[in-house]
Parts: C-alpha cells; structure tokens; sequence
C-alpha cells in the first residue's frame, strides 16, 4: 500500500518537523496495518499534526449518506487533534475555510475513492484545491496514492458546467478510470496555483487489479480486497460496489431502492411497487436474479420488495452505465403509476432534480424518458469515452492501455 510506503519514506522528515505543520484529510481507511494505527494517530505522535479533515460519513464512515456532522468533537476521545467536518449543514462546509488553512504548511490527503465522479470525497479534495487556487497558497500537498478499485475502465460523459454539483465534478465522466493521485493532477489542472503537489506512490504497486480483464476472477479479490478491506463509506461494502456503483447511483434520483438497507446495497436494487418479469435489460458481463428483500432503512423500509441482484462476470468487462440506464426505463415504462424522480433538496442542490445533476447530460435524461432509443444513447457515449480515453492520459502516472468498453447493439433496450 501507498500508505505504507509514505509511513515509511516521509515519517521521519515529519518527525524532524521538516514539513511544518499538518492538516490530514482521512477517514477510517488510513489505517497502516504494519504499525496497527490510523495515519492521523501516527502522525499525532509526530507532534505536527494541527488538524483532522473528516469527509462526508464521518471520520469512521459511521454515518448514511446526506447525514450532517456539525459537531465533531464526539472524536475527542480518539485524538487529541482537532476534527473539523466537511460535511455540515450548508454547502459552505464543504472545503474548509481559508483561516483554517493558510496556517499549515502541509497537506497530506489519504482518501480512498471508488472511480465515478458521484463519490462526494473526491469532491471534497477538489473544493480544497480550488481554495488553494483562489488564495494562492503555496503550501505542499502530499497525496497517497491508492487503488481505483472500479478498474481503469470508463464509462459516461464529461460532465458540463451546467450540471455541477457536489454529486459532480465538471469535465469528469460517470466513471473516469483514474487512481486518486491522478485525479489530483486532473484538479490541479483545473485549478492552478502555487502549491506544491506531490503524489506519494510505490512504484512495484499494481493500482489497477482489475485491469487486466480476461484474467480469472482468482488473485482479483485478494488483490483488492488486500488494499481496500476497510470500507470507506457505509454503502461501499465490498470490491464488486465500485463496479457497479458508476450506474447504480443513478437510482439515487428515483424512487427505486439502491439496496440501501440491505448488506449489498447498489449490488440489489428494486421496489415495493415491482412484479416478477422474465425480459429484463440485458448487459454484457452481468445476469440479473430476481429476489425478495426487505430493507431496513431509507426507501421502502421495512417493506416487503422484488428486485434483483446483479452479478458480475469479472471475465468480462461490464458496462454499468448503460445497464442502469437500461433498467431504470423499463421500470418506469412498465410501472408508470408508481415510479418517481426524487424530488427535493439532494447534496445541498435543489435547482434541478436529482436524476439530472447525476445524469449530467440531455440525451442520457431524454432516453430515461422515453424520448430517443439507446441507439442515441450507444453512440454518444461510445464517442464521448473515446475521446475521454485520449484525453485523461495526460494525468495518468501508471501506464497503461485504456480500451473502450464495447456496446453490443443486440442488448440495446429500446
């Protein structure tokens, strides 16, 4: 692990105080197995540590999603450091302020993302970089590298400026395909600046283990799960999440279950409302079960639901994107009296709906609603990811061939 080998080669010109003083953006995913101890515990001993930055879900992921942490000092018990949420109640809350900042002369980021630009802790580094951008600090930022775990695969759309939020990070497709250190050279592009940049990386580490599709499933799990065992939010569970989530998040803005509730949320989804029906959407490198489940919180709580489950065939690329795409239609096409958008306030925004601020783009939300076939939609995106492919390999530090993700005009669903 990148953690590991920072522990390693930086602690002791921090413990030498080299590096001044310390703010850590972490949750409980920095974890350094070798010393049994958090990164922010480690780095406290040091004596530099000024300040701990909490993402959404808490410095523990202990919290569901939307759920505000105003008050951070229930972690007093586990460090003598200051913990300041980035997750409050105003949309403010989400970088922390330039006061907070322009005292440190270092910033070490150790955050675990999981590949689609909905995962909100990616947006909070990129607040925190635009901050530095706008006050033109020039202190350092050290950024551990850590594993994509949805692979290097991409899927989607670069999103406009029209539909950013924190749910969306403008010029990032759906899933971009990039490790957290790459997508601090995407943000550093975006916004420029005197600081220092530095991505902490062992150089013998494979950060893609999935990459290498074609392969048998065996060692991909254990490759994975070796890095990412500690869950970095309550619904990100295992290693299959990250590969479906790029399309599952989607139900996020309907009415449709996401699994939430369950022990697989995002892998399960379904509804109250739905029956039991033998033609549904097809995808490469995936079947669908159909089951029962009965959440026990969020939608459809303790409520009795048909679903289905999707599982992978990690011998094969799957294209999650289009999959979710596909299934949220024929839901609603076949339950027009019960299915819903979300409506509503969703991550702080209430201006558009939910779907459309995840969704990000006018031919992907008219396909959803049944006014263009997925013919549109297939080549928009084949061309769109093409062009992603070519574009994202200017931030790329680990080499590699990004193909595309082929979509097979015989499972188009309408």
């Amino acid at each position: 692990m990148s953690l590991e080998y920072f522990v390693q080669k930086n602690l002791p010109q921090i413990e030498k105080g080299a590096l001044g003083r310390l703010a850590l953006f972490c949750n409980q995913s920095s974890y350094c197995h070798s010393k049994n101890k958090y990164l922010f515990e480690i780095l406290e001993e040091t004596g530099h540590l000024d300040l701990i930055l909490a993402p959404e879900h808490g410095l523990f992921a202990e919290l569901q999603d939307q759920v505000s942490l105003n008050d951070a000092s229930i972690y007093e018990a586990i460090s003598k450091v200051r913990v300041l949420s980035l997750y409050q109640d105003s949309v403010a809350s989400l970088r922390p302020s330039l006061n907070e900042i322009s005292k440190l002369d270092t910033l070490v980021i150790d955050i675990q993302d999981v590949g689609s630009r909905y995962y909100t802790f990616a947006t909070h580094l990129s607040y925190i970089f635009d901050l530095l951008s706008d006050a033109r600090l020039t202190l350092k930022v050290l950024v551990i590298e850590r594993i994509n775990p949805a692979s290097d695969l991409v899927e989607g759309i670069p999103l406009s400026k029209e539909y950013q939020s924190f749910v969306g990070r403008v010029g990032l497709p759906h899933r971009h395909g990039l490790t957290i250190g790459e997508l601090a050279n995407f943000y550093k592009e975006q916004s420029p600046g005197p600081y220092q940049l530095e991505v902490i990386y062992d150089p013998k580490k494979n950060y893609f283990p999935l990459s290498k599709l074609g392969l048998t499933s065996s060692g991909i799990f254990h490759d994975i799960l070796e890095t990412s065992a500690i869950y970095p939010s309550p619904n990100m569970p295992n290693s299959i999440t990250p590969l479906v989530y790029s399309g599952q998040c989607l139900l996020e803005g309907t009415n449709i279950s996401e699994g939430r509730g369950t022990t697989r949320p995002f892998e399960i989804f379904g509804a109250g409302y739905l029956k039991h029906s033998k033609e549904v959407p097809k995808q490469s490198g995936a079947y669908l079960r159909p089951l029962y489940f009965l959440p026990t919180f969020h939608k459809f709580a303790n409520e009795r639901c048909f679903g289905y489950q999707i599982h992978l065939d990690l011998d094969r690329p799957y294209h999650s994107l289009a999959h979710s795409l596909k299934i949220i239609r024929w839901i609603r096409e076949n339950n027009p009296k019960d299915f819903a958008w979300h409506s509503g306030v969703y991550e702080f925004y209430s201006e558009k709906p939910a779907i459309e601020i995840l969704l990000g783009d006018k031919t992907l939300l008219d396909y959803l609603n049944g006014e263009v076939a997925f013919l549109n939609v297939r080549e928009k995106l084949t061309h769109y990811e093409n062009e992603w492919i070519k574009t994202s390999r200017q931030y790329h530090i680990h080499q590699r061939n990004v193909k595309l993700t082929s979509l097979n005009a015989l499972e188009d669903f309408a």
